[in-house]
């Protein structure tokens, strides 16, 4: 169905076209392209994070088109990039996602191949009706080393910053009560005291739990983004990568509890942290992220991503104030746009 005021969706015949060799390349890279997410012809060179996989893409919406990039002296795909239109008729990620872009998965594709790779999907893209675009892509801390060469490849294509927030994470290679604030510290010491205990809850407890998230979300004037069916779904068809946390106080009540998200390539997610105003004389919070950050040790993980500060009407500064108590680390999250 089209969109009114926008060209027609795009259609399967750009990802029925052969390959097609990139010059920039000298032979060894090409570009591919799949109709659906599904497994590449050539086998990935890296894992892609959860929101890029195909069965997480397929789950709400599947995307467009998928833009492979092929390293043929390899012998596998180093570039994945899932294509969406979104309701206002632009291309690029997903509405619901944190993020989704094109995921380079080697270090070292050469510069004029990226640029290559990505001006000839946008060329043939925009043959099929994509003229628009916005993509959101992970926050720097993510991909450190990949990121800067990725904006600055886009940038070179036109696209512009629309929205730059600060995103916040705790690197799991270093002890958490070292990095707290002495005041943190102090609650999370208090928390100990008085019986409070960090666990993992089962699943079949969501229902409550979405209650709990919802209420606590409330006494703050604020909204959960995803319905009690759309998280259920989440949770069952993804046990393995969505988890459910708590703090319990001494009686056993939820003192507070979060949906964490195994994001993919070392990375949890502190997706949906809540605690009732009752108890913010103990900042059960703090306990809680303690235990996530332990969780994420003995899991082999690398970060502990504690989300953007951002809400509708802006920055949430005490909400930052708060995760820089924590230890937290600022990282940069972009959203770039590329007008008709």
């Amino acid at each position: 169905m089209s969109v009114p005021g926008f060209p027609p969706p795009v259609t399967t015949s750009v990802a029925a076209a052969a390959p097609l060799e990139l010059p920039a390349g000298h032979g060894r890279y090409r570009l591919r392209w799949l109709s659906e997410a599904a497994a590449p012809p050539l086998p990935l060179a890296a894992e892609l994070y959860l929101y890029q996989q195909p069965a997480q893409l397929n789950a709400a919406a599947p995307p467009l088109a998928v833009a492979l990039l092929e390293d043929l002296a390899a012998g596998q795909t180093v570039g994945w990039w899932p294509v969406f239109r979104q309701p206002d008729g632009r291309a690029g990620s997903p509405a619901a996602a944190p993020f989704s872009y094109p995921q380079l998965l080697t270090a070292d594709v050469p510069t004029p191949v990226l640029d290559e790779w990505l001006r000839t999907a946008h060329e043939q893209l925009a043959a099929h009706g994509c003229r628009s675009w916005q993509l959101r892509l992970p926050p720097f801390a993510y991909e450190p080393a990949r990121s800067g060469a990725l904006v600055a490849a886009l940038q070179r294509l036109g696209y512009q910053v629309e929205l730059a927030e600060i995103d916040t994470y705790l690197p799991l290679s270093q002890p958490y009560e070292a990095r707290l604030h002495p005041s943190e510290r102090r609650r999370l010491h208090k928390c100990q005291r008085h019986g409070f205990r960090f666990e993992q809850e089962p699943p079949l407890l969501l229902p409550l739990a979405y209650e709990f998230l919802r209420r606590c979300r409330e006494e703050k004037g604020q909204a959960l983004s995803l319905t009690e069916a759309q998280l259920a779904a989440l949770f069952r068809d993804f046990p393995r990568d969505y988890l459910l946390f708590s703090v319990r106080d001494a009686a056993g009540d939820w003192a507070a509890l979060t949906v964490a998200v195994l994001a993919g390539r070392g990375v949890l997610y502190n997706f949906y942290p809540a605690s009732p105003l009752r108890y913010n004389a103990f900042s059960p919070v703090v306990l809680l992220n303690a235990g996530l950050h332990a969780f994420g040790q003995a899991s082999g993980l690398r970060l502990l991503d504690l989300g953007t500060s951002t809400l509708p009407e802006g920055l949430n500064e005490s909400l930052l104030h708060f995760k820089r108590h924590l230890g937290g680390v600022p990282s940069l999250k972009l959203t770039l746009t590329r007008p008709q």
